[in-house]
């Protein structure tokens, strides 16, 4: 319910943003791109995490707010899916997990945008906030796969230490991109996001585990400004 009301909050917010564009220099966008996406971080041994990327998607509204010449704060509201596979053999057996987590993610940006040619180059960082709204664990065990729903929450108990499927729906982090704006309204920018939270759930089973899940990735967008 909360995350549902902050969604509902930042997307009005947005959209009362873009009604007052003509009135204060507002502009209003739509933007969306591939990422690939993996976790970083370390195993329930203090070992760094060997996972590979895997192709995901972000879509959804932003705003940019003139604070000075060439320079905007840009918020925005978006859908995205996050990620990570993990491979590895135990027993003779060949074993993998595929981690797919959609996130209502918001991002807010300092942008610098000059004129370059006829048009403006991009320059943004900033702060994000993610809250989890679904997702699946994919397993597979020689060739034969299941799979099981994500659980929210900031705790679980399982004597499984294979049982990955727990996650904290909140995650933040920061992002750095830069791209280019044509003077037509669309934009292409490569996007970075290294994520800062611990996203897997504490299992309190094993409260000596170092295992700890942070979202990382980056990807191409495209947008368009009206």
């Amino acid at each position: 319910m909360k995350k549902n009301i902050l969604f509902l909050t930042a997307f009005l917010l947005v959209l009362g943003f873009s009604a007052k564009a003509q009135l204060s220099g507002l502009s209003f966008g739509l933007r969306g791109g591939v990422d690939f996406q993996t976790f970083n971080g370390k195993d329930m041994n203090n070992d760094p995490l060997k996972l590979s990327m895997v192709p995901r998607f972000n879509l959804g509204v932003t705003a940019d707010f003139p604070i000075a010449p060439d320079f905007y704060f840009q918020p925005g509201v978006l859908f995205t899916t996050k990620g990570a596979k993990s491979k590895d053999t135990f027993l003779g057996m060949d074993m993998s997990a595929e981690y797919n987590l959609s996130y209502i993610e918001l991002p807010f940006s300092l942008l610098y945008k000059p004129m370059l040619g006829s048009g403006r180059f991009i320059l943004g960082f900033g702060p994000y906030l993610a809250f989890g709204v679904g997702g699946k664990v994919k397993y597979e065990i020689n060739n034969v796969s299941t799979d099981e729903k994500i659980v929210f929450g900031n705790e679980y108990e399982s004597a499984n230490p294979n049982d990955m499927k727990y996650f904290k729906s909140l995650d933040y982090g920061a992002n750095l991109f830069f791209g280019y704006e044509f003077s037509g309204g669309i934009s292409i920018q490569l996007n970075t996001q290294l994520g800062l939270a611990k996203i897997n759930a504490d299992n309190t089973l094993a409260p000596d585990s170092k295992t700890a899940f942070k979202n990382t990735g980056v990807g191409l967008s495209v947008g368009y400004l009206f």
